[in-house]
């Protein structure tokens, strides 16, 4: 059978006669599903792999002669769905469930179909209500992470709408629209939360909201609440981050660091070095179970891409998990882990001045900060990366913690300085001098 139909007979819903019906589950998609009753019932303990058992007591029937009817039923649901199919019905399990009946004449399923048709309710393709739904459809599929990152690209297009004083419909999905918004985004829009009045986002975030707006559109499209939009004009713009990452020196000072004073800043460090001996990322590291906890092995499932990894402990690792943590990682959220480890990153003087430089529009903004104030919960994954990569461990390895999925991504996330990049190379070179390379004359 092809369409997403089977026979299941409910043990938990045992009538009083000691029997259960035999229901057709028809499963739309992951969301929508149904029950249609075939008026079968039997005790659920002769039934078996989806068919009736040759034991079943004569009072309840022939099982031969009611398994032959339960496949004709499955038929008769095939053919009213491929019926809705073929009128083209948008509220296909609605029409299932209106329709079928055991004792239905497929013959009369045309007049049935377009009675249902007319009475098929009209989308709401108000633009913002689709937004919503969208997040919704998501909710439980993705990361509360990606979810604030929808919710950002509501409030940004709903921000614009307001400065335009125009509303957004999908029919305003323009080159227009999308030059527009770009320039708002950069120059006009007041971010939230800040302590003074400031005006436009980094090129990298108004990147980040086209694309999500991108994949927003193609959703609807897919699921056929809207026709096909052009969306070739919409490009995304992207610049590399600027991010810093720690060497081991500079973790290990944060790991010795004296914080008798500052007892409370105890779980963050020792949370934060956790992160950058495993290269998991915030989410992940910040939830480890105890079971996931193996042989001296970090058995994890990652939560953005879905993916199991397995890590090995390094010492430090399993005396912060098992000595100071018992297992049990303390409750933090991402927000205070960003604040406090930034203090606990000062106290362990990790200080050197750092200059980083982003666009707003076709203007660089330098930036220069004390090291420390650059760190946040990333920088333990992008440590571990770049600390690995710089220790000759192969790149495929290192990925397959990581979670990159090519060579590029990989390549933009790690972070080494020129100096550094200089040093590696004549290693490199002192080591192969005993290969005996010709000079050049």
């Amino acid at each position: 059978m092809l369409l997403p139909l089977k026979l299941v007979c409910k043990s938990s819903k045992i009538r009083r006669d000691g029997t259960s019906l035999i229901f057709i589950q028809y499963c739309y998609n992951s969301d929508k599903r149904t029950l249609l009753s075939t008026e079968i019932a039997i005790p659920p303990a002769y039934w078996k792999r989806s068919r009736i058992t040759a034991n079943l007591p004569k009072d309840y029937g022939n099982y031969e002669e009611l398994n032959k009817r339960l496949k004709t039923l499955l038929r008769l649901v095939e053919d009213v769905i491929s019926h809705a199919l073929q009128e083209k019905i948008i509220d296909v399990l609605t029409f299932v469930k209106s329709t079928f009946k055991p004792d239905l004449n497929p013959e009369s399923l045309s007049p049935k179909a377009q009675e249902t048709a007319n009475k098929q309710p009209e989308t709401n393709l108000d633009f913002y209500f689709q937004i919503d739904d969208y997040i919704k459809c998501k909710t439980n599929k993705v990361t509360p992470g990606m979810l604030r990152v929808y919710k950002n690209m509501k409030d940004h297009l709903q921000a614009f709408q307001d400065y335009r004083k125009a509303v957004i419909t999908f029919d305003s999905l323009d080159f227009n629209f999308y030059e527009g918004l770009v320039d708002f985004l950069t120059f006009d829009y007041i971010q939230r939360r800040r302590k003074s009045v400031t005006n436009g986002l980094k090129t990298a975030t108004v990147g980040k909201t086209i694309k999500q707006l991108r994949i927003f559109i193609r959703d609807r499209v897919r699921r056929k609440i809207i026709p096909p939009i052009d969306l070739s004009d919409f490009k995304i713009l992207n610049e590399e981050s600027d991010a810093i990452y720690l060497s081991w020196k500079e973790i290990n000072q944060i790991y010795n660091t004296d914080l008798t004073d500052y007892p409370s800043l105890l779980p963050y460090r020792d949370l934060f070095v956790l992160g950058c001996l495993t290269g998991l990322r915030f989410s992940d590291f910040s939830n480890i179970k105890p079971e996931d906890i193996r042989k001296g092995m970090l058995h994890k499932k990652q939560e953005k891409s879905d993916h199991w990894v397995v890590i090995p402990l390094m010492d430090a690792a399993n005396e912060i998990l098992i000595n100071r943590f018992k297992k049990v990682i303390p409750l933090v959220n991402n927000p205070d882990f960003n604040v406090n480890i930034k203090e606990i990153g000062r106290l362990a003087g990790i200080s050197e001045a750092i200059k980083f430089s982003y666009k707003k529009g076709n203007k660089d903004i330098e930036v220069t900060k004390p090291k420390y104030g650059w760190i946040t919960s990333h920088t333990c994954r992008r440590s571990f990366c770049t600390n690995e990569f710089m220790a000759r461990t192969p790149v495929e390895l290192i990925m397959k913690i990581s979670g990159h999925k090519s060579l590029q991504d990989f390549y933009r996330y790690i972070r080494i300085s020129p100096e550094e990049a200089g040093k590696k190379i004549k290693e490199i070179w002192e080591n192969r001098a005993n290969i005996g390379i010709p000079l050049l004359n």
